[in-house]
């Protein structure tokens, strides 16, 4: 199985990461999602599913109160000339990737413990040293025949040592196991690296912008 287009990918995704998060249901609007988060730092975010102009300008010049966040799926070069006044791109270059799931089984690397349970519709993978020391994680949300991985992180004292590996091929059966053929993910460049090894490939450019504080009341 595979997403028949990049909407139907981005609405997957939407619908996923809330989940994984734990955020509001998602509203939907002709061109896109909003998603209320509910962190000081995020308090919501702007989802589109497709990107131009001027909806972009309208989103962001009606977007006032801070710490609203915007992700909208071009390359951020295009993204930034359309941003109203007060926002400003919050990260570098992203990417949405999608790949099958299958089952399968990878074996931990000597020296580590792995971890995973599940719990209001997320899985999360902890990866361990013997003494209880975090070395990498990750978690997915299934949703229906789709699911979200989210959250992978390895620790930098113990990368290349195949522990994100480990954690993507847990998650992948966890989610196979309940009916998910296919997933999909927001990444980071270093994190690209990581998802192209293990088969994932990317859709579409992720670019993410937020809505910085007043100057004024700063």
């Amino acid at each position: 199985m595979s997403f028949r287009n990049t909407a139907e990918a981005v609405e997957a995704w939407v619908d996923g990461w809330a989940v994984s998060r734990g955020a509001a249901e998602p509203a939907p609007s002709p061109w896109g999602f909003t998603i209320d988060v509910g962190l000081s730092k995020h308090v919501m975010r702007h989802v589109l599913t497709t990107a131009d102009e001027p909806t972009v300008r309208k989103i962001t010049e009606d977007a006032t109160a801070p710490n609203v966040w915007l992700k909208a799926f071009v390359p951020p070069e295009t993204l930034t000339p359309w941003l109203a006044p007060g926002w400003s791109l919050a990260a570098g270059p992203g990417f949405l990737m999608s790949a099958p799931l299958r089952a399968s089984r990878t074996e931990v690397p000597d020296g580590y413990r792995l971890h995973t349970w599940s719990r209001a519709g997320v899985t999360r993978a902890l990866v361990r040293t013997p003494d209880g020391a975090f070395a990498a994680r990750g978690q997915i949300a299934v949703t229906g025949s789709t699911a979200v991985v989210d959250q992978v992180e390895t620790d930098p004292a113990h990368q290349r040592r195949g522990l994100g590996r480990l954690v993507m091929a847990t998650l992948a059966d966890v989610a196979a196991g309940q009916g998910a053929a296919v997933g999909v993910l927001g990444a980071t460049p270093e994190g690209r690296a990581l998802y192209e090894r293990v088969g994932w490939r990317v859709l579409a450019p992720l670019t993410s912008a937020v809505r910085g504080p007043d100057p004024l009341e700063a």
